[in-house]
């Protein structure tokens, strides 16, 4: 029997392939965001603080009002179509406060976070790679400092460097922040520090430094960008609580701490004032942790699909 190009029907694709190894090649990253949009809260998260960032950046400039100027003809109004979120007790528009106050809370937000995990992840990488004695006093003089609270120590710094400043706030909560950090790395740098890759590069004459910048801290920045999402709520909470206390962001210079402390004394008869920045530290922080816990689904392979 003898059979033609007739007798044979192509099929419509591969036969027999495992849907998983068909799928489009892509890179790490892509993957990490492909797996994040699938987590509604912390996508819609993510939208919700672009929007914040924009209104931060570009609120102030939506109506002719300064954050410093006194209109006392306009003292504790309400809401409304010229002052959209009202007046406070000195007559200055809270929308352009608020937003003012926005930039400020973030830009400390993102400083005191960004700067203690970059002194963190080199002391946890030193610390993890050497081992041995230097791990050892290392670790034990971060326990020392770990059993005393945080905020203590920033109080103390507040005291001794002045509070009022931006920078002072940001070098208080740098000091104190990098603790958590460390331990953290260093756990990583422990489970990496013996695979094949490290042992190459240590065989072809690498330095422990070049190691620890260039093979094993980039390895570590999955988990860790996580961290440092959890602790940007952390960073708003401790602005907005020394500012309550009055070591935080002096007048005229607004804050969401500073703004919910000063209308905390008229709370019962303009609770506006004080509802307002609270929504935002409340919003910001929350949505923070939210996609916190998205990018920790998206970065675990366990989880991927």
């Amino acid at each position: 029997m003898t059979f033609t190009d007739l007798d044979f029907t192509p099929l419509g694709g591969p036969v027999g392939l495992d849907p998983e190894s068909s799928r489009k090649k892509t890179t790490y990253w892509r993957d990490v965001w492909r797996n994040f949009k699938k987590n509604r809260p912390a996508f819609v998260s993510l939208f919700v603080i672009a929007l914040l960032i924009l209104f931060v950046l570009f609120g102030p400039m939506m109506n002719p009002f300064d954050y410093r100027t006194n209109d006392y003809t306009a003292i504790n109004l309400s809401p409304n179509s010229v002052h959209w979120f009202g007046t406070d007790t000195m007559g200055r528009d809270i929308w352009t406060r608020v937003w003012e106050g926005g930039r400020v809370s973030l830009l400390i937000a993102l400083l005191g976070t960004l700067i203690p995990e970059a002194i963190g992840m080199a002391i946890g990488g030193i610390s993890g790679y050497f081992g041995g004695k230097v791990d050892t006093v290392i670790m034990r003089l971060i326990d020392i400092l770990m059993g005393i609270p945080s905020l203590i120590y920033m109080i103390l710094l507040m005291l001794v460097f002045g509070s009022g400043n931006i920078m002072t706030l940001v070098i208080a909560i740098s000091i104190t922040g990098w603790m958590g950090s460390a331990r953290s790395t260093r756990g990583l740098i422990l489970q990496l520090k013996g695979r094949d890759f490290v042992t190459a590069s240590r065989t072809l004459g690498g330095s422990p430094g070049w190691i620890i910048l260039k093979r094993l801290i980039p390895n570590t920045l999955g988990i860790r960008v996580v961290g440092i999402t959890m602790s940007i709520p952390s960073v708003i909470f401790y602005e907005a609580f020394l500012s309550y206390i009055g070591l935080g962001v002096t007048p005229p210079t607004p804050s969401w701490g500073q703004l919910i402390k000063s209308a905390g004394e008229n709370f019962r008869y303009y609770p506006y004032q004080f509802i307002i920045p609270c929504l935002m530290v409340g919003i910001t922080m929350l949505c923070f942790n939210l996609i916190g816990d998205g990018l920790r689904d998206a970065l675990d392979p366990r989880l991927r699909t």
